[in-house]
């Protein structure tokens, strides 16, 4: 069957159109994105906008016609923390669902890892033994331990990249004394959650999804995106410590110059990589890979499981 999985993330509406059935890999067949950056569109309330409702709404639409026009039979629509989060949440998703007649799903941010996790670990198989998977969202930082499917651990973090980029680092490029502060913050969160994992034990690999992952990985040398899904890639604690205080005294227009930052990603690169290089040190990580496969495909494999 062909399945449409919508995730409306702190950064973008994602539409991504997949065929697939039980016991099979789910093939991609079409990707249409919108970047919205909800996460920095909340008032000083913390509520998201009219204005971001409305682009919100109408991306929604958007992305409906999409689907439609690829042939997809189900849509499986989701919301992480941007919505979960934003004080007028619950008037968000009454509103998608009057002028849509889309039900939002919102995922709690353990769901986010455990499912997370579910793709982590399908994508590398059993043999890859206990698995430690980090993911740096918008919102978001989720991480999970496990030796199964289901993680044995799994937390949500609020050092999402977009979040707190919007919340402290406004400079561009950003204020020494920011970047200082955003340091000990993020690595005073991190430490609070470390004991929960390391009386696991040590992971026999570790895992690192989404977007910011990716690029750090790239700018420190590893593969294109062109050269193909399965070309190993991996990023090393050394060379993102080396790359940290270079981003710090970039502007978003020079990040945006280097090999794989995107425009939309740029200005929220450096506290990615801040909370990318916390979690490494802190969890003792010397080298990660990237795995292509993160929520949506978890999202797709759990409701392919529950297929009669």
């Amino acid at each position: 069957m062909r399945l449409g999985v919508l995730d409306v993330g702190s950064n973008t509406v994602h539409l991504l159109v997949v065929d697939a059935h039980p016991g099979a890999r789910p093939l991609p067949a079409y990707s249409h994105k919108a970047e919205l950056r909800l996460a920095e569109l909340l008032d000083e309330a913390g509520a998201i906008s009219d204005a971001g409702v409305e682009r919100l709404v109408a991306t929604v639409h958007e992305a409906l016609q999409v689907a439609e026009d690829k042939g997809v039979e189900s849509v499986l629509p989701f919301a992480t923390s941007a919505v979960r989060e934003a004080t007028n949440g619950e008037d968000v998703l009454r509103r998608v669902a009057r002028e849509t007649e889309v039900e939002l799903q919102v995922l709690s941010g353990e769901d986010e890892a455990r499912l997370t996790f579910l793709a982590a670990r399908r994508w590398l198989g059993w043999s890859a033994g206990r698995l430690l998977v980090l993911d740096i969202g918008g919102g978001s930082l989720e991480v999970a331990y496990g030796l199964d499917e289901d993680p044995d651990v799994a937390v949500s973090l609020p050092l999402g990249a977009g979040r707190l980029t919007a919340g402290d680092l406004p400079g561009d490029p950003p204020e020494a004394d920011d970047v200082r502060t955003l340091r000990r913050r993020v690595r005073a969160e991190i430490a609070k959650v470390v004991s929960e994992f390391s009386r696991h034990g040590t992971p026999d690999r570790v895992v690192g999804t989404s977007k910011t992952f990716r690029q750090l990985a790239r700018i420190a040398g590893a593969a294109r995106s062109a050269d193909g899904l399965y070309v190993q890639r991996e990023l090393t604690r050394k060379k993102l410590e080396e790359w940290v205080p270079r981003l710090a005294g970039m502007s978003a227009a020079e990040r945006c110059a280097l090999p794989g930052v995107s425009e939309g990603r740029s200005r929220q690169l450096l506290a990615g990589a801040l909370v990318a290089e916390a979690a490494m040190d802190l969890f003792g990580v010397e080298t990660l890979e990237i795995c292509p496969w993160a929520l949506r495909e978890g999202v797709i494999l759990r409701r392919l499981d529950h297929l009669p």
